[in-house]
């Protein structure tokens, strides 16, 4: 069974093990409309990723709640990528202005020509104005006046340069005077009025709803749906597993299967690679076991290309979930007594209202003794992978002049970036986090076309190819959700003993700061980190009380965005304890079913009901796969 698309327009959702998805309609059609004053000529308005076509432009959701959309990108790792193009309805003849919200990505720390650099095409013209070249933040740029007949038209994008152009949107009308909207609020009205964003006709109901396919949002969803509940699994990309995927590509970190429940860890285990890597080939994170376990669940709903954009509340209660098809606009809407964050930057929560931190708590106020004196913003950072191959035949590579002032004295001559290549420490990880991601770009860009045009060593260079750059950052802290207990780096070290543990943390106290001699060289701009591994972690078990909202009170959270400072978040965070936390999370919420309860009265009244359910495990027997315990052991040793 396919979930009914509503007025033509696709919603991907499917119930799991039935069916392929219906394809969207590949004809983009827009009436001849005046919205609420705004306009009263012939004007349609394309979003970018609705475009039948993709060609070789990909889909970016990671920043809708800051510019309001998702947006295609040109992401060519310097080569044009082929013409992304959709068919648009021309109600009428006549001659239209093209408007195109886009922006010049560089523009923060350069003056020189944009990287992003393309052109619309019309019915076969392509407007002569370069697009992407006029200022840092998203704007609406003039592409020109083309003449158009009525009826079906082609309209296209067409990239320049292969580094990372971007279009929002394209409007065209026959008002000479029209001019867009650029404030978000704004422009989202505008959008609602012109049938791009399509507001829910339908409400699903389920037992929980689980917003983020990471690690621990797939734990949760399939720990609930085999204990009975069931269950809409929310996912913004196109493939499960997060920072797992083969998107971003971070191998699982951590220990499973630990003391006081060993069998904690079993569904991790089903769904993990078994091999892992920074950086690896795609094959490595076996994208495709995360999206099968999750399809042999009848219970299990998946949402993919799905963001959970707002929330409608009941009191002190998540009613329904709003979700939105990222390419499409189609909202739909999600309803459950219960509701799992595991967003990673705690979205669902901060849009209910939930009390959160950012940054780091003062020394005074926690006692850990990695907390500075006075509490500040910063966080650890966000992370731009790449990897690079070797060729027979000598490669060429731009010579950029738009990126970072490159030398033999400060490049990093390798062939790989992992989790090292990382940025944003010091600035807001939700709020600039497109901006975050951008730097990480340009770092890889301005270092790869250093090394293959200008360095010294550029003939060891000479037939090497850059292979792979991530899109989506691998992020590892923004917004951490307020429980009934925060967790505490002293717990974890004094190995502070609570009736209400759960999972286990093994990994080492690890957080992140600027490299050094990095940070010396780019001030301000720093593109690598160093890990500071603080102190040596047995396994300590987090309380359950870290698992769901102090004050949203049908709401969970599992992964990074629990409730804990920002240095128990250094041992907390790594994937297979959070998918431990979803196994957990899974479990109290079919308590909280059975016993028609919210969250925290599992820690009250029924505590000793989901003891029996940790004992027992979720899992189906699979083999152990391979531990990541190298690192582990690497820093005990360093520990000693």
């Amino acid at each position: 069974m396919s979930c009914p698309p509503l007025k033509a327009r696709f919603f991907s959702c499917t119930k799991t093990g039935m069916g392929d998805r219906m394809k969207h309609a590949a004809i983009i059609t827009l009436a001849v409309i005046g919205v609420s004053g705004w306009l009263s000529a012939a004007t349609l308005m394309v979003e970018a990723e609705s475009f039948a076509e993709k060609g070789g432009w990909v889909v970016d959701p990671q920043f809708m709640e800051q510019m309001g959309s998702p947006f295609l990108m040109a992401h060519g790792l310097g080569i044009p990528v082929a013409d992304a193009s959709t068919l648009v309805d021309v109600p009428e003849a006549g001659s239209y202005r093209v408007w195109v919200r886009t922006r010049n990505w560089a523009a923060y720390w350069t003056q020189m020509p944009a990287p992003g650099q393309f052109r619309v095409a019309l019915d076969g013209e392509t407007l002569d104005t370069v697009l992407g070249t006029q200022g840092a933040e998203w704007a609406w740029q003039q592409a020109g006046t083309v003449a158009l007949g009525k009826g079906k038209r082609k309209l296209a994008l067409h990239d320049l340069t292969g580094f990372n152009g971007r279009c929002d949107a394209i409007i065209l009308t026959t008002d000479a005077v029209f001019k867009p909207h650029n404030d978000v609020v704004k422009l989202e009205g505008f959008r609602r009025a012109m049938g791009t964003i399509l507001p829910p006709r339908e409400t699903r109901h389920y037992d929980l709803v689980v917003v983020g396919g990471g690690i621990p949002g797939i734990c949760a969803a399939i720990t609930a749906a085999r204990l009975g509940l069931s269950v809409v699994l929310v996912q913004d990309r196109p493939v499960l597993g997060g920072n797992n995927s083969s998107e971003i590509r971070v191998p699982l970190g951590g220990r499973i299967n630990q003391q006081p429940y060993p069998k904690l860890g079993e569904v991790v285990k089903e769904i993990g690679p078994a091999r892992g890597a920074y950086a690896g080939p795609a094959a490595l994170y076996e994208d495709r076991r995360k999206l099968d376990a999750v399809k042999a669940e009848p219970n299990i709903t998946l949402c993919l290309n799905t963001r959970g954009v707002a929330v409608e509340m009941e009191g002190e209660q998540i009613a329904a979930v709003i979700a939105r098809h990222v390419e499409t606009g189609v909202e739909t809407r999600l309803a459950a007594p219960l509701v799992l964050d595991s967003t990673g930057d705690g979205a669902i929560g901060a849009l209910a209202g939930a009390e959160f931190r950012m940054g780091r708590e003062s020394r005074e106020e926690t006692g850990e003794k990695s907390s500075p004196e006075q509490a500040d913003r910063l966080t650890m950072g966000s992370t731009v992978q790449w990897s690079s191959s070797e060729a027979k035949e000598a490669l060429s590579f731009p010579d950029i002049r738009w990126g970072l002032a490159i030398t033999d004295t400060n490049c990093e001559r390798v062939r790989q970036g992992g989790w090292q290549w990382e940025t944003g420490m010091d600035r807001h990880q939700v709020d600039e986090f497109e901006r975050i991601r951008d730097y990480g770009l340009l770092a890889v860009f301005s270092n790869w076309a250093f090394l293959k045009n200008r360095s010294a060593s550029k003939a060891d260079y000479e037939k090497s190819r850059l292979e792979w750059v991530a899109f989506v950052a691998g992020k590892r802290e923004s917004r951490r959700l307020i429980g009934d207990y925060v967790l505490n780096g002293r717990d974890m070290v004094e190995r502070k003993v609570f009736s209400d543990a759960t999972a286990c943390t093994t990994w080492t106290v690890d957080l992140h700061y600027p490299e050094p001699k990095n940070a010396e060289n780019f001030p301000g701009n720093a593109f690598k980190s160093i890990a500071t591994h603080h102190a040596t972690i047995y396994p300590y078990p987090i309380p359950y009380r870290c698992l769901y909202s102090k004050n949203v009170k049908n709401l969970f959270m599992a992964g990074r965005n629990i409730s804990a400072t920002h240095v128990a978040l250094g041992s907390a965070r790594v994937m297979r304890t959070g998918g431990m936390m979803g196994e957990v999370v899974g479990m109290a919420a079919s308590l909280c079913k059975r016993n028609a309860c919210g969250p925290r009265e599992v820690y009250t009244a029924h505590f000793e009901e989901l003891k029996v359910l940790m004992a027992k495990g979720a899992g189906l027997g699979r083999e152990q796969p391979p531990q990541n315990y190298t690192l582990g052991r690497t820093l005990l040793k360093r520990n000693k």
